[in-house]
């Protein structure tokens, strides 16, 4: 897996394989298979990943390739269980939701930023009205 780094709210199919190394028509293929697993789709219809849906992806393959389950076994275990946890997702593989959403909310309530988004609305407001 390469650049876990990237804290997105939304992935694109083709980010999701590259991060997770599984190919995009097999993403496509398990959201048939898996009910838990369902992107959400932008306006264009493309599917968007969260980094709930990927910690999924994950723990699908580690329950398809590494523990060698069939699918209809990771279904049982996935129903059975409920709810993922990211406990059960190898450390290197886990994707870090609560980091990002802590920097997204420390860039909305930044000091400051309401009052400086305010002051540049005035002037655009000013400055449409001079042409």
């Amino acid at each position: 897996m390469k650049d876990l780094l990237i804290k997105k709210l939304y992935y694109s199919i083709s980010e999701v394989s590259k991060l997770t190394e599984i190919e995009q028509y097999v993403l496509r293929y398990w959201e048939t298979e898996f009910e838990q697993l369902k992107p959400q789709k932008n306006r264009a219809g493309n599917r968007i990943y969260t980094n709930k849906d990927i910690q999924l992806i994950l723990y699908i393959k580690e329950l398809l390739r590494e523990k060698k389950y069939t699918i209809e076994g990771a279904k049982k275990i996935l129903e059975d269980s409920g709810q993922i946890k990211p406990t059960q997702i190898k450390s290197e593989e886990k994707l870090v939701v609560d980091d990002v959403e802590e920097e997204f909310e420390e860039k909305r309530d930044k000091p400051g930023l309401k009052k400086d988004l305010e002051e540049i609305k005035s002037i655009l407001e000013f400055v449409l009205t001079k042409l």
